[in-house]
Order: C-alpha cells, then structure tokens, then sequence
C-alpha cells in the first residue's frame, strides 16, 4: 500500500478540518446520546452509548461517501456551498434549540435505534461539510472521513462537557468554526464542474484548470483564486453571522 500521502500537507489539513467540525457540530450528538441512554440501567448504559455511537458512525460514513459521489454533478457543490455558508451563520448566532423529543428508553435496543435515528436528522450540517473538507484533499477522501470521525467522536462523547466548557469559556472558537465553515464553502463553490468543464456550460465563467482524466479541478494553494475565494467564504459567514447576531440581541431587548 503506498503511503506517501500521510507525508502530504492536504491530507493533514483536510483531517484537521474533518476534527474541528465534527467537534463544533456534535456537540447536540454528545446531548442526545444522553437523553437516549438516561433510563437505561447502569449495566446496560455504556453498551448503549457504545452501540448507538457506532450505528451512527457507520451511517455518517455512508451517508458523506454518497453526497461526495453527488458533489461531482454540476450545480450541487453551488447549493452545498450556500448551506455551509448559512450552517456557519447558524454557528455564529445560534437560536435556541430543545431536544424534548428525544425519548430515554430502558431498553437497549430501542435507546440504539434513538441515536441512531436521531444522529441521521441532525446530520446534515456534519454531512455536506465534511464532504466539503474532505474534497480539498485530493485522494484517500474516505479514509480521510473514517479517521476524522473515529478521532472526533471519542471526543464528543466522552469529553463534550469539556468541549462545551470550552466553547463557552471562549466564544471565539466557535467563530473560527463558522470561518472555518466559510473558508470550505469558498472553495467547494469555485470548484463546482459548472465553473471548470471547459467542455460543457460554456457561458459559465472558467475559474480554474481542469483534468479531463480524473474530470477534476486542478486547485492548489499557489493560485490567487484559492486564497480569494476561501478568505471571501470565510469573511462572508463572519459578516452575515454578525449581522444576524446582532438583529437577534435587537429583537431580545426589543421584548
């Protein structure tokens, strides 16, 4: 098996960025693997952590190998772009979220089935930004997704009182997980086939080089557009986060 590319920049910045997100949006996650377990008994309570958390791996697995598979279609890296920019937004000025109808069971396979249902709707967000992440990094994408999530998600579970402190402690980390957010979703935008296929929808603007063999983009860090449309990503989901924060601090005095 050739290594070479554990000794590649991308892949450690790409994992790194799978880590960081995976932490700042599993943080509800770490919440409802503990209202889904609350009533189990004592014994069974690890089992059912264990076993949930580990249905839900396996189904975020798929579920960002598939939307990687989509992300090839033009039009769609376009709309995962505008919804990473609003999930950074949403980062940024959070509403209040309840999680009543996450149901505690005493019995271990139905607390399982509550993770993992619950996992799969608030996925989303994790999703397309992973998939996003993961893109930037050329190669070895799904190994790359499967270590993001076996690193991260000990973390959530077991140190998510910890990560929250954190988060709270210093809200400016939570602003660079929305940057971050911003930064990935300017360069998921540019690299959508619609603004490289030099082939096809021709009267859309040709931002970057294409490779007609892997049917790629050819995007590196030496280009000016890299810089410009990641920094753009990321100064957008700040303004926009910062606006909206704004207006709902209004709308709290207001009342």
């Amino acid at each position: 098996m050739d290594l070479d590319f554990l000794t590649h920049a991308p892949f450690w910045i790409a994992l790194g960025q799978i880590i960081i997100i995976d932490i700042l949006l599993g943080g509800d996650n770490a919440v409802v693997i503990a209202l889904a377990c609350r009533k189990l008994p004592p014994a069974q309570r690890a089992k059912g952590i264990i076993y949930g958390t580990a249905g839900a791996i396996v189904l975020r697995v798929i579920l960002i190998a598939f939307a990687m598979v989509l992300l090839q279609l033009p039009f769609l890296k376009i709309v995962g772009a505008l919804l990473l920019v609003w999930i950074g937004m949403k980062l940024i000025a959070p509403e209040e979220e309840s999680h009543d109808n996450i149901q505690g069971s005493d019995k271990l396979f139905a607390a399982i089935k509550t993770i993992i249902v619950a996992d799969l709707v608030m996925s989303v967000d994790n999703v397309i930004a992973i998939a996003g992440a993961a893109q930037s990094s050329g190669e070895h994408q799904l190994l790359l997704i499967i270590l993001g999530l076996l690193i991260s998600i000990p973390i959530i579970v077991w140190g998510s009182q910890l990560v929250i402190k954190l988060m709270e402690r210093f809200p400016l980390i939570i602003v660079a997980g929305g940057m971050l957010l911003g930064w990935i979703a300017g360069g998921m935008l540019i690299t959508d086939p619609l603004f490289v296929n030099p082939d096809q929808w021709t009267w859309a603007p040709k931002l970057l080089a294409y490779d007609a063999e892997t049917k790629q983009a050819i995007f590196n860090a030496s280009m000016p557009i890299y810089w410009v449309a990641h920094v753009g990503g990321a100064l957008l989901v700040l303004a926009i986060g910062k606006l909206a924060a704004a207006k709902q601090k209004k709308t709290e005095t207001a009342h």
